[in-house]
């Protein structure tokens, strides 16, 4: 590729390319250009949606690369094989150089967090993410009983204009006469030209379920991205000045799978279909953020997916808290003290606990002396504590589940 030096790299049979693991980060990744590898997870949630086994034109470590985090799996040369290398610094020219590769990974990334998405909805939210428009009813009532009115008058709106024969249709109608005066910054629809969009606070800029084929571009101010949940709001994330969202429904013509509000106000850049491939050749950097952005959510709801797995809910405490250390790209193995941005009631909301679970959790974790609760926050008084409790509990459950299978061989 014209002005990009690629290393090409080989490795025979049987050997590991790169191993999972949270002591080194993956400075580069790979396309396969001959050969096949097989992918290993020490622990395997979810079968990957296209199977596990990759061969010419696929590629991997792009994830932990692209987010600048340590390999979440393992990958084993099934033959002899022959990998183009790519740096993290590559990125933006490759995309200049093959605008098809670049849509292939981004493509593949959104396809790929989607799907994990939901399994992860279904584990820890005990439910299944809800795509249907006429949602867009129950959505609209949750936000009106608590007196939100411009999130309850988009929503009411947006229901009629995607179920004109749903059943509520004439009761979102006579709703949205009663409340119209209250919700004073809803705005509806906006020209395809008026790229430049300003929200005042509290207004909603989509909600989920409905059909969407713009991401934005946050350029000042900053949005809140929630969900409804067995009738609760679960605040998934606060994004501030440059960040991107939406870009889900914008990359797979599907209805949006949570809501985006602004949070104080705010002014985004809209970028549907068109503008993207436009964007895609002529501004790589902005398209590397996306990817970046992708892989760094990939990364994060992998580690939360195997979290899930671990039995002892004290044991999935101390990861969930090593998972944040990581998130914020701090040295695990650091001996400095830490203080988290969060408490225990947090902390359980990230596991999937239940309320009443809260306090026995936090009693148990308050026997160990290297932690305390300040201020309801957590404070650990040497980072590397958390990583060797974790390992700990890892080692602990891996010798109950040998002795389990044990038993269950011998029972056959």
């Amino acid at each position: 590729m014209a002005g990009l030096q690629l290393t090409f790299v080989n490795f025979k049979k049987d050997a590991f390319i790169t191993v999972e693991s949270n002591k080194q980060i993956a400075d580069r990744f790979f396309i396969i250009r001959q050969g096949n590898v097989r992918i290993i997870k020490e622990l395997e949630v979810v079968q990957e949606e296209g199977g596990n086994i990759l061969g010419p034109g696929d590629f991997f470590g792009v994830v932990s690369t692209m987010s600048s985090h340590s390999h979440i799996e393992s990958v084993q040369a099934l033959t002899d094989v022959t990998l183009i290398a790519v740096f993290k610094d590559q990125f933006p020219q490759l995309i200049t150089n093959s605008t098809a590769i670049a849509m292939k990974i981004i493509m593949q990334f959104s396809k790929r967090m989607r799907y994990l998405d939901e399994a992860l909805t279904r584990i820890t939210l005990k439910n299944t993410a809800a795509e249907d428009p006429s949602h867009l009813f129950n959505v609209a009532n949750y936000y009106a009983k608590l007196k939100q009115f411009n999130q309850a008058y988009y929503a009411y709106s947006r229901y009629r204009k995607y179920c004109p024969k749903g059943q509520d249709f004439d009761k979102a109608g006579d709703i949205m006469t009663k409340i119209a005066r209250f919700a004073l910054s809803v705005k509806m629809d906006f020209k395809p030209e008026e790229i430049t969009r300003k929200y005042p606070k509290d207004a909603m800029i989509f909600s989920e379920c409905e059909p969407g084929d713009e991401l934005y571009i946050i350029q000042k101010g900053s949005v809140k991205i929630t969900k409804i949940v067995d009738n609760k709001e679960v605040l998934l994330a606060v994004l501030k000045q440059s960040d991107i969202f939406g870009e889900m429904a914008l990359l797979e013509s599907k209805p949006r799978s949570a809501s985006a509000i602004a949070h104080e106000d705010c002014v985004v850049m809209a970028v549907n279909r068109a503008n993207f491939e436009r964007m895609v050749s002529t501004q790589p950097q902005i398209i590397a953020k996306l990817t970046t952005l992708l892989a760094e959510r990939i990364w994060l709801i992998y580690k939360q997916l195997a979290n899930t797995l671990i039995d002892d809910p004290v044991g999935r405490a101390y990861d969930a808290l090593l998972i944040q250390l990581e998130k914020n790209r701090m040295d695990v193995y650091d001996t400095r003290a830490y203080t988290f941005e969060f408490g225990p009631k947090e902390l359980a909301n990230m596991m999937g606990l239940a309320p009443n679970e809260v306090s026995e959790l936090t009693a148990k974790l308050r026997e160990n002396k290297n932690i305390q609760i300040q201020d309801n926050k957590f404070f650990v008084q040497h980072i590397m504590e958390i990583v060797k409790e974790v390992e700990s509990h890892r080692r602990m459950q891996k010798r109950e589940r040998a002795l389990r299978d044990a038993k269950t061989s011998l029972r056959r």
